[in-house]
């Protein structure tokens, strides 16, 4: 195991950017930008042997801070929704910035994604790590509470990466980390030939607004049936038998997901190459959106169009302050916000 670090260009008030890789013992990588502790590569091998890129991203610190798509980004410090960018906590109400109509989307104006992450290599026998850590203050895109936050990004030489999540605040707040990196598996221009699995019974209902209603929906019979390994683009082209597929000509859904604790929440599959990515995690949701909205250009020059590829966002349900039915995203003052995810490659 190895950690490099090379400098990522400068950000607009002179700050040096640093780009960290962990690479094992198969040469297979990852890749992590302290500006806004961006997934920026993962390449892994593939039946034969051979590295590929499975991530989307970009080249240069500038397209990390002017291209809206997320690609890899820490999400915070609310991932997904807030309905009428306004929630109540213990009786007052805070209102947050809109930037998705009337709703409030992964933090706001500018979320962690586009902060500044203090980074901290730890090389070990068995992985290695590189831990971020930010410091939001109260207040901050209308979110209550100084929040100590932590993410820590780990590779093995099994090939997987592990997401580890750690916030403290000095007042009541709400929390809800995820990551948004779009996978391909097979380096084609779409994954639409990608199977899915995901272990869940039930989806969120949502209004025209991707707004959560409170409902939970049967995924049984309708192409939100993932429970078996599913092509995805089969899925887009039942869209007329499903309104929320329909609504946005893809899959932008929460999943419900089975289970307590650290679960197995998904399999991701590519045939061709033979490349599978197992999602576990300790969330009780995952947002699957196919990437139906990508329009721009990542590595290397390439062109990233309409489902070049799927994010698997886990995380508690879209709008929880406003949902008492969901499990809770408050974080008491001195408590401790912990939340794992891991994305387990292998190919076969």
């Amino acid at each position: 195991m190895s950690v490099t670090q090379k400098p990522f260009g400068v950000d607009l008030i002179g700050r040096q950017m640093t780009l960290y890789t962990m690479t094992n013992k198969v040469g297979a990588s990852v890749s992590v930008l302290d500006f806004g502790a961006h997934i920026v590569s993962i390449q892994v091998p593939d039946k034969n042997g051979r590295l590929g890129e499975v991530c989307l991203g970009y080249d240069t610190l500038e397209e990390y801070d002017r291209k809206p798509s997320y690609l890899g980004a820490t999400v915070g410090r609310v991932g997904n929704r807030i309905g009428g960018a306004k929630f109540t906590l213990n009786g007052q109400e805070y209102t947050l910035f809109k930037n998705d109509g009337p709703n409030s989307l992964h933090g706001g104006r500018e979320g962690f994604d586009k902060k500044w992450w203090r980074g901290q290599v730890l090389e070990a026998e068995k992985e290695d790590a590189v831990i971020f850590t930010y410091v939001a203050h109260d207040g901050e895109e209308g979110y209550p509470g100084k929040m100590h936050v932590q993410v820590t990004f780990a590779w093995d030489d099994e090939c997987r990466l592990s997401i580890r999540y750690m916030a403290q605040s000095d007042k009541d707040t709400v929390v809800n980390l995820t990551n948004h990196s779009y996978f391909n598996l097979s380096g084609k221009p779409d994954m639409l030939d990608h199977t899915l699995q995901v272990n869940a019974d039930c989806v969120t209902d949502v209004d025209g607004g991707l707004i959560p209603t409170g409902e939970f929906l049967p995924v049984e019979g309708t192409p939100l049936d993932l429970r078996k390994p599913y092509r995805i683009g089969d899925g887009v082209a039942r869209r007329a038998e499903c309104r929320l597929i329909d609504a946005v000509n893809g899959y932008d859904v929460n999943f419900v997901l089975n289970g307590e604790g650290m679960k197995e929440a998904a399999v991701l599959r590519d045939e061709e190459s033979g490349r599978e990515m197992h999602v576990i995690t300790t969330e009780p949701g995952m947002q699957v959106y196919s990437g139906q909205g990508l329009n721009t250009t990542g590595h290397g020059g390439k062109q990233y169009g309409p489902y070049a590829g799927v994010a698997l966002e886990t995380q508690h349900h879209p709008d929880s302050p406003n949902h008492p039915n969901f499990p809770s995203i408050t974080l008491k003052a001195g408590d401790t916000y912990q939340s794992t995810t891991v994305y387990a490659f292998c190919a076969k």
